[in-house]
């Protein structure tokens, strides 16, 4: 466990944050493609129920390991640190990504510590194995992100690790701190150090593509539309210095 604090939803700047939530991830994954940063999608990980608003938000990271018989038991649920102590640390206005190695076998999470971690005011939790009681988690208020639903615990086949460290979900890297996009695409990855550009060239890939699928129904052919040649370029400067029409 990091004895770093955690993240500190705050740090994320409240224009940015806006920004980021009128950006798809599907856009945001082609601006950090733009930048180098291929691996930004958390793979297997999809909404428990349609999300109605995309999310935002600094991450807060919590690690599993591989079983061990002698460490996955139900007696260590009560030990400290525990999975337990994590969900209590776990601040308003984040969102929870738990690495749950791609296990299969068991869940992460289940209604009551999503339960809790809604009253603590986190946004959304985030996991890349799938939970259980997902009839009672989908009458919750928290959106949940997973890899589906399996009944039995985590410690059929996961050891509780540590939190606010580094981790891997979906096959990506996450640091506490980063910004996480989340909607019914999935899980986006954001550098928190990218993230005010990001956001940035993300609004105005969206009001692009706004002006291509304009073109698109009035006949328009996607050869150099889309990517845009120097007259599809100079067409929507136009567009945008006549306010969009």
């Amino acid at each position: 466990m990091s004895n770093s604090p955690a993240p500190d939803p705050t740090s994320l700047d409240a224009s940015v944050a806006e920004q980021l939530r009128q950006v798809s991830t599907a856009t945001l994954t082609m601006v950090l493609l733009k930048r180098g940063v291929r691996t930004s999608w958390l793979r297997g990980v999809e909404p428990l129920t349609m999300m109605g608003g995309r999310i935002v938000g600094p991450a807060f990271t919590i690690r599993f390991v591989p079983g061990r018989e002698d460490l996955s038991q139900p007696e260590s649920y009560a030990k400290s640190p525990s999975f337990r102590d994590a969900i209590e640390a776990a601040p308003a206005g984040s969102v929870v990504v738990i690495d749950g190695r791609g296990n299969t076998l068991g869940a992460t999470l289940g209604d009551i510590l999503v339960a809790r971690l809604a009253k603590r005011g986190v946004l959304a939790a985030v996991t890349d194995a799938p939970v259980r009681d997902a009839d009672e988690i989908r009458r919750l208020t928290l959106p949940v992100l997973c890899a589906g639903v399996a009944p039995p615990p985590s410690i059929v086949g996961l050891s509780f690790a540590g939190y606010d460290e580094i981790i891997g979900c979906g096959g990506v890297a996450v640091c506490p701190g980063d910004v996480l996009v989340c909607d019914n695409d999935g899980v986006v990855v954001i550098p928190v150090a990218m993230a005010a550009e990001v956001a940035e060239d993300g609004v105005e890939q969206e009001r692009f593509e706004r002006f291509v699928q304009r073109r698109v129904a009035e006949g328009a052919s996607v050869v150099g539309l889309y990517p845009p040649n120097e007259g599809t370029v100079q067409d929507y400067k136009r567009w945008c210095d006549e306010g969009e029409p």
